[in-house]
């Protein structure tokens, strides 16, 4: 006769709580995994799913915590979701091979003024700086553009397409070469952001249409239709045809599945083909507590080779400029 000790029903309720908080622990990231695998960004999982790079890293710790406990199959949901997560979120933070392009180079700045209110001074000295070729900015205004123009952008780079207005609709593209074929287009989504466009001549190379990309934001559940509509609106890449580029604040990751389906279309995320895909461009740079995202992209045609991306600061702005160096095919 086995006599069971007065400590024996204590542990094996302690086994079972663990048990449980293994299971609460796991199951999140698990959901969260499968959402991202599914592309069921719809509601108010679009904003969470932004922050899908930190709940991979998250789900490391599940994982090596449901093995210390020894909660087999707690762990074996946990090692799949975290094999699934670090599948979709890793390769960002390794380069890959680039096309063969031997044309002109091109240095391409994007940039969101945050109505206006980021520094003129500071986006100037980057271009001259740097060497910017073209620049897009988005919520340009007014101000914003006679502020830039008196700080000598216009002679840096005298050829534009601008759309400058109150608030945060504006939008403006910049180039060193002339532009043709411009124009503005306007999102139908909530907030009606505009977008600049025109096709660059650069010299060596074939025709670039570049687009200064401005989709709604998803900021509340009621808006996520629009954001939708707008990302779903964006040009499509055009491998058969001329080089398309597309750069601004996409209020997007590349968790999201609208953005996905863009760049399948033929576009290459400039920081994800550097190995930079991981390095936040909006949070809180305006001293909100929220944990940095990337929603900035450079979108290039899968023929212009990426040579580098580097994230600046823009003082006043909740967004940090995104420079990248490309390479074009030649004509």
């Amino acid at each position: 006769m086995i006599v069971e000790t007065p400590a024996a029903p204590v542990r094996r309720h302690t086994r079972r709580i663990i048990t449980v908080l293994s299971w609460l622990t796991v199951g999140p990231v698990a959901a969260w995994a499968t959402v991202r695998l599914t592309g069921l960004d719809r509601g108010p999982l679009v904003q969470a799913l932004a922050f899908t790079p930190y709940v991979a890293g998250w789900s490391v710790l599940t994982l090596a915590a449901t093995l210390a406990l020894r909660r087999w199959w707690p762990a074996a949901v946990a090692a799949l979701a975290t094999v699934a997560l670090l599948g979709m979120v890793a390769p960002r933070a390794l380069a890959s091979p680039q096309p063969a392009a031997a044309g002109p180079t091109v240095r391409l700045l994007t940039a969101n003024l945050l109505a206006g209110a980021g520094d003129a001074r500071t986006l100037v000295d980057l271009v001259r700086t740097h060497q910017v070729d073209v620049l897009t900015v988005q919520e340009f205004t007014p101000d914003a553009q006679a502020a830039l123009d008196r700080l000598g952008l216009d002679r840096l780079l005298p050829h534009r397409q601008l759309n400058p207005q109150v608030g945060t609709p504006g939008s403006g593209l910049y180039a060193r070469w002339p532009t043709s074929d411009g124009g503005i287009r306007n999102n139908r989504g909530g907030w009606g952001f505009s977008q600049a466009y025109g096709t660059l001549t650069v010299p060596g190379a074939p025709p670039v249409r570049v687009e200064s990309a401005h989709p709604s934001a998803p900021y509340a559940v009621d808006q996520v239709d629009a954001w939708r509509t707008d990302l779903t609106a964006q040009p499509p890449a055009t491998p058969d045809g001329e080089l398309r580029i597309l750069a601004g604040d996409f209020n997007a990751t590349l968790d999201h599945s609208p953005l996905r389906a863009l760049l399948r279309t033929g576009y290459v995320d400039a920081a994800d083909a550097t190995g930079t895909g991981l390095t936040g461009t909006w949070g809180p740079y305006d001293g909100d507590l929220i944990p940095p995202v990337t929603i900035d992209h450079v979108l290039v045609d899968r023929r212009i080779a990426v040579r580098s991306v580097q994230v600046h600061t823009l003082p006043g702005s909740d967004h940090r400029p995104v420079l990248t160096t490309l390479t074009l095919p030649l004509h």
